[in-house]
């Protein structure tokens, strides 16, 4: 670059305040929601949010490579958990009849019922640790936050708005 390189945009005293508090979220919530469930239902928050995903789909039916993306995983780490819940009954693959390349993950009847039983906890978790230690302004504030960030770091991911121009 032959000398034209600009000096950094180092973050000032309240940037790296702000910055420090949401890595340390970032780093211990996963944690704290993956403990309540892994002690409560016996799943891992990834299990959860697979089985959730699947949950909230027409006939509980979705392609594993969009089950992936739902679930912020990757493919090979979607298969594996996928035949974890397979074996305990919550979940099974089929050929998807619409084309054949493609791979269906649906969830069991049985599946169904542990998420349902498991939601109730998971739910008062996130409570606990998000929302009951905001008021109502901060809360949005943290969504619409959420949401701007979302759309710097994947801006081709459709991002959950309150408003359709926010």
């Amino acid at each position: 670059m032959g000398g034209m390189e600009s000096e950094p945009r180092w973050l000032d005293a309240d940037e790296q305040e702000t910055w420090m508090a949401l890595a340390g979220v970032l780093m211990r919530l996963p944690g704290a929601l993956d403990a309540q469930l892994q002690r409560d239902a016996g799943v891992t928050h990834f299990e959860y949010l697979v089985m959730s995903g699947l949950s909230m789909q027409p006939e509980h039916t979705m392609r594993m490579s969009e089950l992936a993306a739902v679930a912020e995983g990757s493919l090979p780490r979607l298969s594996q958990v996928v035949s974890r819940l397979e074996k305990r009954g919550w979940v099974r693959r089929t050929p998807d009849p619409a084309d054949g390349r493609y791979t269906l993950a649906i969830l069991t009847d049985e599946g169904w019922d542990k998420v349902v039983a498991t939601a109730p906890g998971h739910v008062e978790a996130v409570r606990q640790f998000v929302f009951d230690p905001l008021t109502k302004a901060q809360q949005r504030q943290l969504g619409e936050a959420g949401r701007r960030i979302m759309r710097v770091i994947a801006p081709s991911e459709p991002c959950p708005s309150r408003k359709a121009d926010s």
